[in-house]
């Protein structure tokens, strides 16, 4: 029995260890947004973005909206040129849809372009239950940017802007994003750094990331020169 056990723990370790170096492996080949941090206030960084140009959709859920864009950047634009999808996922006012990952690489013909994270996503919306936008890479601006095929998706370039934003770890719940995203507005506020925004969740990690592994943040927009003399 005890050896039994021991054999068990041995090959569970064995999964572990391999699930582990996989999910860093991913991580470490998987683009993100470039950014420079300014300052920090606390746990809390102060990170300035580039201007960037995402594809967007509203749909009347995440998963559809997932789906509608990842069919985008495996061929459903104007040139059937692919997208590697890459981490961050950006989502607005509770946790990552159902499905949101860095997926597998796509099959689809055509040129592969590397894409750039976060992914956004904004829920509660009047007129549709979620939007969600996926990054394009750096060497893409508005005009050269695929043109999606398909209606209910459009190109939309995103100005430079300051984020405040702060990282945590396990199971991105909504309950456990809307504590992280009250202590993020907290943080600011003993600052008094203004916000200019609602905070959203940006994931970087695959759904079957171990949860002691994956790399959650909240962040939210601040005015520009907040960060001066933090």
């Amino acid at each position: 029995m005890v050896r039994s056990s021991t054999i068990a723990l041995g090959v569970a370790g064995s999964v572990v260890a391999a699930v582990s170096a996989w999910n860093l492996y991913q991580r470490r080949t998987t683009a993100t947004v470039p950014y420079e941090t300014v300052a920090t206030v606390g746990d809390v960084e102060l990170r300035r973005y580039p201007s960037t140009v995402l594809v967007r959709t509203d749909a009347s859920s995440e998963r559809e909206a997932f789906g509608r864009l990842f069919r985008y950047i495996t061929g459903a634009n104007v040139g059937d040129e692919r997208i590697s999808m890459t981490a961050p996922v950006e989502v607005d006012g509770r946790g990552p849809p159902v499905g949101t990952s860095v997926p597998a690489e796509p099959t689809t013909r055509g040129e592969r372009i590397p894409m750039t994270a976060p992914v956004e996503i904004e829920t509660g919306r009047t007129e549709s239950a979620v939007r969600m936008a996926f990054y394009l890479p750096a060497a893409y601006d508005i005009d050269s940017a695929p043109e999606p095929t398909e209606a209910d998706l459009e190109l939309v370039s995103v100005p430079k802007r300051t984020l405040a934003v702060r990282r945590f770890s396990w199971r991105p719940t909504d309950d456990r994003v809307a504590r992280e995203s009250e202590r993020l507005l907290e943080a600011l506020e003993r600052a008094a750094v203004p916000v200019g925004g609602e905070p959203f969740f940006l994931g970087y990690d695959a759904p079957w990331t171990l949860p002691f592994l994956r790399r959650n943040e909240v962040a939210v927009e601040v005015e520009a020169e907040s960060y001066r003399d933090r």
